[in-house]
């Protein structure tokens, strides 16, 4: 896509939804990073189920270290990989309270070195707890970059290396949660439902369901 392309493709996804948000349910950026590193190879809803009994009881990471691994896995192991999600869970509890005062540090830096915290959980937690213009690219960004022609590229990096350089800057702010919504609902894997989609006409992929 040109650069004429790409601007109307993110203008006509916020025209469509001015304020897009995540459906991760959280209620301070603790649970947010806890819910982020829940959710890896997860959906979204199942980790939803799990932490409405989670968050009443651990909504700090003292609450949660006092939880312990054992009392954690109780509430999540409905979740993929829950045993080591709560061991992973616990440590960074540990290293939050010990390196960072208890707070969600706001640096990816800092994010990726807690335990179970990837780039793409750093990246979720910039953008959505602290404000930063920063795009966590999943399965569906990663699909959505590449079969329009907005950012092509071979893996997750050259994705996101490519999406930070062409999303224009007053759109850069709310981008990952429009991509993420396009792959989840409309440009989906199996089949794109190219026939609901706004931007066909401006979309390179050439075997449209329409």
């Amino acid at each position: 896509m040109n650069r004429q392309q790409i601007f109307e493709f993110f203008a006509r996804l916020a025209e469509d939804n001015p304020n897009p948000e995540g459906e991760l349910e959280y209620v301070n950026d603790f649970t947010l990073l806890v819910a982020v590193v829940l959710s890896a190879q997860a959906t979204d809803v199942g980790v939803n189920k799990a932490t409405r009994s989670l968050w009443p009881v651990a909504d700090t990471p003292e609450k949660m270290l006092a939880l312990g691994v054992d009392g954690l896995k109780e509430h999540i192991k409905t979740i993929g990989l829950y045993n080591s999600k709560a061991e992973n869970v616990i440590k960074l509890c540990r290293d939050l309270i010990d390196k960072h005062g208890g707070k969600v540090p706001q640096t990816r830096e800092e994010l990726v070195a807690l335990a179970g915290v990837g780039r793409k959980t750093a990246n979720v937690v910039l953008n959505i707890a602290f404000g930063q213009p920063t795009c966590a690219v999943d399965t569906h960004i990663f699909r959505v970059s590449n079969r329009t022609g907005l950012a092509p590229g071979k893996n997750v990096d050259k994705v996101e290396e490519a999406l930070m350089k062409v999303i224009p800057d007053p759109f850069k702010l709310h981008a990952h949660h429009w991509l993420i919504l396009l792959g989840r609902y409309i440009c989906k894997a199996r089949k794109p439902d190219c026939a609901k989609c706004k931007l066909t006409d401006i979309c390179l992929y050439k075997e449209k369901t329409l």
